[in-house]
């Protein structure tokens, strides 16, 4: 049996996607989901707690599309909401796609064959960030392979393009801040490393917005500081020496991308 498919032989991989106020992008997301030319998923709609249309548009999909689920709780941010789509995620192999993000038609199809190929748990791709007016910011290319110390370096997975074999085992999402980094972390110690899609195209877009948590850099090093100290248990001078490169990589992955 492929070690990449369930017991039935299917590779189906469940999409976890947060929805909280998100009327005006949330469409744009559904549809690259649902529009992947591998078509086996589950596509779990987490609404937050949300107070505008974003509801009815969920209903709207779940509705139209077997393929989605509904869930529906009252606000308790994008970690509770993220975990309440790992519990009701029943395929093979589980992905993340934000409210404001979007896919390449092709995103999982390709992390799927590199995966078989390289017999790897976790992939992951290159990916694209977008300002609010849609203007192309950096193109973010991370290693074709990283392993545990070399996360600990930099966040090298975008969380909309992570995709692991649930083989691995299934963990929440902690509430911490850089949450998504905590839980990729875990991911790659366990898998022992992690691959990229080759190529430097993106396939995915990832939406930055002026007033998100991460965008006050000074607060997002506290974070990543606690999480080399507390999180992950790093003695101080191993912390300082990953402190170092995590500002380098930030810088990097915001640079401009020509081409």
């Amino acid at each position: 049996m492929d070690g990449s498919a369930g017991i039935d032989g299917r590779t189906q991989v469940s999409v976890i996607m947060p929805v909280y106020n998100a009327e005006a992008t949330m469409r744009r997301s559904i549809e690259s989901v649902l529009g992947q030319t591998h078509a086996d998923l589950q596509l779990l709609l987490v609404d937050d707690g949300s107070r505008d249309g974003s509801a009815a548009i969920i209903g709207e999909y779940a509705a139209r599309d077997a393929r989605v689920t509904a869930i529906h709780q009252a606000n308790g941010g994008v970690a509770a909401a993220r975990n309440a789509g790992l519990r009701a995620a029943t395929g093979t192999h589980v992905a993340f796609c934000d409210s404001d993000d979007w896919w390449a038609p092709h995103k999982l199809e390709l992390q799927l064959e590199q995966m078989r190929a390289s017999d790897a748990l976790v992939c992951y791709t290159a990916y694209q960030r977008v300002s609010e007016d849609g203007r192309p910011l950096s193109r973010v290319l991370p290693p074709l392979r990283v392993e545990y110390r070399d996360m600990l370096g930099s966040n090298h997975i975008g969380n909309l393009t992570g995709l692991y074999d649930r083989r691995l085992g299934d963990i929440e999402f902690q509430r911490v801040g850089h949450e998504d980094y905590v839980f990729w972390l875990d991911r790659v110690r366990r898998a022992g490393a992690a691959v990229r899609v080759p190529g430097d195209e993106p396939l995915a877009w990832y939406l930055v917005r002026g007033g998100s948590v991460s965008a006050n850099k000074l607060r997002a090093a506290g974070w990543q500081w606690r999480i080399y100290r507390q999180n992950e248990g790093l003695g101080l001078s191993r912390a300082c020496w990953y402190m170092l490169q995590y500002v380098r990589h930030a810088l990097v992955k915001r640079k401009p991308v020509v081409g």
